[in-house]
Formats: C-alpha cells, structure tokens, sequence
C-alpha cells in the first residue's frame, strides 16, 4: 500500500508542476501588463522601472523560478488590479464558488440518480430511451448556452428569477442548474450501469420470490448498493465544477473565484490568474488523488497494479 500510496503521490506532484507551468506560460501570452497599468504617455524609463519592480524584465525562466518559490511558500504576488495579496483575493471570492457548485452538484444528483434508476428499471423501453437522450442533452448544450436560455426564459421573459448578481437563494437557482446540466449525463451513465448489475444480483431475485414489494427492492435495496460508484466519483464531479464555474460566473455575474480570475486576465493580472487558476487545478488533482487512495483501498488488485 505505501509503494501505491507514494506512486499516485508522485504523479499528483508532477501534475501539479505541469499545471503550473501551463498557467504561468499561457498567462505571459496574454500581454504586457505594463501597458495596462500605465497611461499611453508615460516614458520609456517609468514603463522600464514598473517592469523591473514587477520582475517582468527577467528571462521567462527566471520568472517561473522565482514564481514557484514564492508559491511554495504561500506567496502568489500582490494584485495588479485590486492592490491585494492575490492569495487572500481568491480565498475571499472562494465561499461565492464552493456555494455554487454545492448547490449544482445536489440538482445534478437529484436528475441524475431517478432517471438512471427508471432507465435501468424499464431497460429497453420508451422510457429508457427518453431518459439516455434526456441525459445526453446536458452534455449536447454547452453551460453558457443553457445560462443564456434560462436568463432569455426565467428572467426576461417570465420574470421569475433574477438574471445576475448573488444575495437571496433565487440568485442561485440558474447558476446551479447551468452548472451542474453538464455532469447529468455521466452521473445518469453511472447510476444506470450500476444498477443494471445490482437488479440482476440472487438476494433481488429472492426478494421477488418471496414477495417483496417492487420499489422496496429497488430504492432500498438495490438503489443502496449501485450508488457505491457514484458517491465515489462526487469529489471529482464538486472538483470538477469548481474549475468548469469561469464561464457561469461570468454569464450570470456570480461574484465568485471563476468571474474574479476571467476580470484578472482581461486586466492582465498575473498573479490573480496563476493563483486562481492553480487553485483550482491543486484541488482537482487533490480530489483525485483521494479518489485513487480510496480505490486502492477498496481493491487490492488496484494497488498491485494488476
């Protein structure tokens, strides 16, 4: 187990380490800050000084150098936009996304869990085939274009909910559901398969034989033992949609980490992006990490390597 342990342990270092290679270089693509910062007119020699006290004069390399060390130690620079840590920045606009995708993860799962158990309950009938398109609708609409027809239906059309900002539980309904529409049809998938094999397990059998009523058998029973791979994968999924929230955010003007790192790299703000972004990538590869532990523990076989 220690040799597993220490292996997938590696790798989530070594993803990491990409991770922020990937951020930090896309990020330099952007542009100079530089000229943002500074009026049109200003001289050569204050553009040349604020770049220096930046470290933006250095070779690419140094610059990472000098990032990674400081993000060692908690330090991700200082805000060019709002003139703040940028590590306390995001850890203050974090509670805005962890409450989002909360509530997303909880309507994926309320869809997901009753229309993949009548899938498998009415395999092959209308129903079944209604809830698989169902289902893959979520992934056939990108989350931005599902908050867009909610704000032209709810919002402009109806009236019924507010189009943006945060403050009431109503605020957070289309947000929600823009999210977490996207992951149904995994989840749907999941649910399904699973229990497709456990309705065709001996104690299901012998419980209809000896009269045991049909929902008892399926929501009690067999509902209990197929949610196993699910409850399994919600860590990755509520990951997941903590780093697939950007785009929400920005749609619905959410004031959380995805819509204050969108803000950061339009202003060009390099530390802001680096520590969002990065973030969001240490938890998901976190995330996962826990998830293989949790494998391993379930079954040797994984751990071996077999």
């Amino acid at each position: 187990m220690g040799s597993y342990i220490a292996r997938r342990l590696l790798q989530s270092v070594l993803s990491i380490v990409g991770a922020s290679i990937v951020i930090f270089v896309i990020t330099r693509l952007s542009g100079d800050p530089v000229v943002l910062m500074l009026p049109p007119e200003a001289p050569e020699e204050v553009v040349q000084q604020v770049r220096e006290s930046l470290r933006l004069d250095l070779p690419l390399w140094q610059q990472y150098l000098v990032f990674a060390w400081n993000a060692l130690q908690g330090d991700f620079g200082q805000s060019y936009r709002w003139q703040m840590p940028a590590l306390e920045l995001i850890l203050d606009r974090l509670p805005a996304t962890l409450y989002l995708a909360a509530v997303a993860l909880a309507f994926s799962i309320s869809i997901a869990v009753p229309v993949g158990v009548l899938s498998a309950v009415y395999r092959g009938s209308w129903l079944d085939t209604f809830a698989k398109g169902f289902a893959m609708l979520g992934q056939a609409m990108p989350n931005f274009w599902v908050g867009l027809l909610m704000i032209l239906l709810f919002s402009m059309t109806l009236g019924w909910l507010p189009a943006y900002g945060s403050g009431t539980p109503a605020h957070v309904i289309m947000p929600a559901i823009a999210l977490g529409w996207y992951p149904v049809a995994a989840q749907t998938r999941i649910v399904r398969s699973a229990m497709l094999d456990v309705l065709d397990q001996d104690y299901i059998r012998m419980g209809r034989s000896v009269g045991v009523p049909e929902r008892v058998l399926v929501w009690k029973y067999a509902l209990r033992n197929a949610a196993i791979p699910l409850v399994t994968m919600l860590g990755v999924y509520f990951a997941a949609m903590l780093g697939g929230s950007f785009v929400v955010e920005v749609v619905f003007a959410w004031p959380g980490l995805g819509r204050t790192v969108v803000e950061a790299l339009f202003s060009r703000d390099f530390p802001v992006v680096q520590a969002g972004v990065l973030f969001s990538a240490v938890v998901f590869v976190a995330v996962n990490f826990l998830v293989d532990l949790s494998y391993g523990v379930i079954d040797p076989r994984i751990r071996h390597g077999r």
